[in-house]
C-alpha cells in the first residue's frame, strides 16, 4: 500500500490535493519549509505530517507529489527520482485523479477561487461531492460523484486535464512572466477548451470567450440578453443581492447571493447555469444563498468600529471588482485601501491598470512590492505607482497605527503576497 508524499505540501493546491487522498481513505504526508502559513491548520486537524525538507524522507513505497513551485533539483524530487519512485507533478495528478468522478473544472483569468468554492458549496447540499479550492480547501469522498476543482491556466497548467465540464469564468491578460500577450492566453483557453468532453459554460459578456471554439456545448451566461443564461433585474439590499435567471428568455427562477457586485452574479449564474445542464432542481440550486465565502476573497471581520477585509485582488481588474463590492455593502462608509503589488513583472506591466483601479477607493496606502524569487526587481520600486496616484500613502509594517485615523471606515488589505503581515500588525495596535 502506498503512502502519497507531497513535495510542498503548504501550497494551496497541494494542501487541497492532501487532504482529498486523505479523505478518499489514502495515508498521506507531506513536506515543507518550516515558515508557517494559513494552509497547515486544516492538514494539522486531520493529522497529516508536514516534515521539513530533506532527501532523508523519500524512500520506499512512496507516490511523490510534487509541487510546480518546486524545479527538478530540489533534493526530494531528485531522491526519488534515483529510487524510481512513482513522480508526478501536482498538475500531472490531479489530471488522473479526476477520471474517477463526473469532473467539472473553474477556469478563468479571475473569479476561479470564488466559484469554484460556490459551485462545491450547491453540489455538497445535492450529492456526494469531492473538490479542490485554490484557497487550500480540499474535500474528498471514496463515493463521491462529482468532482469540482479549480483549473489554473498559469503555465498552460490546465492542459493536463480533461474534464467533463469546464467553466470559463474570463480570459485577461496576466501572468506577464510567462504569457508574452492576450493572444497567447486566448491561445491557452482554445486548447483546453479542445479537451473538455460534455460542456463548456462560458461568460457570453467576455469578448475573449465569444471566439472559443469546441468540439461540445458551449453555453453563455451574462447579463446580456444575447446569453443562453441572462441575469436579470438585479437588486442590492442588506442581505444581498437578489436576481432574476431567464433561460433563453423565459423565466426560470430568482436567486438571492450573500456578496455584491456584478461579479458575484455572473459567478452565481455560471453555477445555476452548469447546475441546470445536468438537470438539478432550480429549487435545490438555492443553496447559493449560504454560500459563506472562500478564504481571502472578501473575507471581513470587525475591528473596533472598523470594516477589515482580507482580499487575494492582485490583478486591477480584481482590485475595481473588490472595491465595487465595498462601496455596494458599505454605501454610507469610506473605503480605504491598503495594496501590496505581487511580483515586479506583473507591477511593471499593469503600472498605470493599477493606479487608476485604485483611485476607485477613498484613500489609499502601498506597501513595498511582493517579489517572487524567479525574477529581478530591475529600478521598478513602489515609488512608481505611487506617483501616479495622488495623496496615496506608503505604509510600512511598524506604522499601521496611521489606519486608526479612518475611523468608521472599510480597510481591505489586497495583494496575493504577505499583505496579511500588514493586517496582524495593525490588528495588534
Amino acid at each position: 500500500m502506498t503512502t502519497y508524499h507531497f513535495v510542498g505540501i503548504k501550497g494551496t493546491g497541494m494542501s487541497a490535493l492532501a487532504q482529498i487522498l486523505h479523505d478518499a481513505g489514502e495515508t498521506v504526508q507531506g513536506s515543507d519549509i518550516e515558515k508557517r502559513f494559513f494552509t497547515q491548520e486544516v492538514l494539522e486537524a486531520k493529522n497529516i505530517p508536514i516534515l521539513p525538507f530533506s532527501k532523508e524522507n523519500i524512500k520506499d513505497n512512496l507516490t511523490v507529489i510534487a509541487g510546480n513551485a518546486f524545479g527538478d533539483d530540489h533534493e526530494e524530487i531528485k531522491a526519488a527520482e534515483e529510487l524510481g519512485l512513482p513522480l508526478f507533478r501536482y498538475h500531472e495528478f490531479l489530471g488522473e485523479w479526476l477520471q474517477n468522478y463526473t469532473s467539472i473544472a473553474v477556469t478563468g483569468a479571475h473569479g476561479k477561487t470564488s466559484t469554484t468554492g460556490l459551485l462545491a458549496h450547491v453540489l455538497s447540499n445535492i450529492k456526494p461531492t469531492s473538490f479542490l479550492i485554490g484557497d487550500g480547501t480540499g474535500v474528498g469522498h471514496e463515493d463521491g460523484e462529482y468532482f469540482v476543482f479549480e483549473a489554473c491556466e498559469y503555465r498552460r497548467h490546465f492542459l493536463a486535464y480533461e474534464p467533463d465540464y469546464a467553466i470559463m469564468t474570463n480570459i485577461d491578460f496576466d501572468h506577464p512572466d510567462y504569457f508574452t500577450s492576450l493572444e497567447d492566453v486566448v491561445d491557452a483557453f482554445q486548447e483546453m477548451a479542445y479537451q473538455v468532453k460534455k460542456g463548456i459554460i462560458a461568460c457570453g459578456d467576455d469578448d475573449q470567450l465569444q471566439e472559443i471554439q469546441a468540439k461540445v456545448p458551449v453555453v453563455y451566461y451574462g447579463l446580456d440578453d444575447s446569453n443562453d443564461f441572462q441575469a436579470s433585474n438585479i437588486s442590492e439590499d442588506e442581505n444581498g443581492t437578489t436576481f432574476d435567471v431567464f433561460v433563453r428568455n423565459t423565466y426560470y427562477n430568482t436567486y438571492t447571493i450573500p456578496g455584491y457586485g456584478n461579479h458575484h452574479v455572473l459567478n452565481a449564474l455560471s453555477v445555476i447555469a452548469l447546475c441546470q445542464y445536468e438537470g438539478i432542481p432550480s429549487d435545490d440550486i438555492k443553496h447559493i444563498s449560504e454560500f459563506k465565502g472562500v478564504k481571502r476573497r472578501f473575507t471581513e471581520k470587525k475591528h473596533n468600529d472598523q470594516i477589515v477585509i482580507d482580499d487575494y485582488a492582485h490583478h486591477p481588474r480584481e482590485i475595481l471588482a473588490t472595491i465595487e463590492s465595498a462601496k455596494k455593502k458599505y454605501p454610507k462608509k469610506d473605503v480605504v485601501a491598503i495594496f501590496q503589488p505581487h511580483t515586479y513583472t506583473r507591477t511593471r506591466m499593469f503600472l498605470q491598470e493599477f493606479a487608476d483601479s485604485l483611485k476607485e477607493a477613498d484613500f489609499v496606502y502601498l506597501c513595498d512590492i511582493f517579489g517572487s524569487a524567479r525574477e529581478e526587481s530591475g529600478n521598478l520600486s513602489i515609488n512608481d505607482l505611487q506617483e501616479k496616484i495622488e495623496a496615496s500613502r506608503l505604509l510600512e509594517l511598524d506604522e499601521t497605527a496611521v489606519l486608526k485615523e479612518h475611523g468608521d471606515s472599510v480597510l481591505i488589505f489586497m495583494g496575493a503576497g504577505d499583505i496579511q503581515k500588514f493586517q496582524e500588525a495593525y490588528e495588534k495596535e
